[in-house]
């Protein structure tokens, strides 16, 4: 399976995560009127799109739902896309594609539930979660071995980083 992974991994230059299900677990909490519905991340998935970051791959995200908590999540990374509050998430990636000069096997995309399909089927790698639908393993690449929302984004990271050859420089 990692003989796979690596050849069609080479080509990606942009990756693009969901927010419920992937990046958090799924739960949605009430945090008041200044917040309303809130999620908890994983910090090495954040991690991780840094790393990617700064090996020059563009790294967004994509989600149906709309708060502040991710707008926070998203500014405090400095990702380079996020595109929020739409079901149809194939009018984002059109647009993200464009700006970037890139081809379908170009991205790479996690997502967990039916609308996340469309995008699945397109990237040049695709990946979700064991508690996804069978509908959306059947349109995935890779079913990760974490959870959603505990690191699921971060292996499917790795993995790329592995393909692509991107060590992050660690001082001891």
């Amino acid at each position: 399976m990692l003989k796979s992974i690596k050849i069609n991994s080479k080509k990606i230059k942009l990756c693009i995560f969901d927010v419920d299900g992937i990046l958090t677990d799924g739960k949605v909490y009430w945090a008041g009127e200044e917040i309303g519905f809130n999620r908890q991340f994983f910090i090495q998935d954040g991690y991780g799109m840094k790393l990617l970051q700064r090996a020059g791959l563009k790294v967004g995200i994509i989600t149906a739902g709309e708060s502040i908590g991710v707008r926070k999540r998203s500014e405090y990374l400095e990702l380079d896309y996020l595109y929020m509050g739409k079901e149809n998430k194939s009018l984002a990636l059109n647009e993200i594609l464009e700006k970037e000069g890139l081809t379908d096997d170009e991205f790479l995309y996690m997502g967990d539930d039916l609308f996340d399909i469309p995008l699945l089927k397109r990237a040049g790698f695709s990946a979700t979660v064991s508690e996804a639908s069978y509908e959306v393993h059947e349109a995935s690449d890779y079913i990760t071995i974490r959870t959603s929302g505990n690191g699921c984004v971060r292996e499917v990271i790795d993995m790329l980083r592995y393909a692509q050859e991107i060590i992050p420089a660690v001082k001891i």
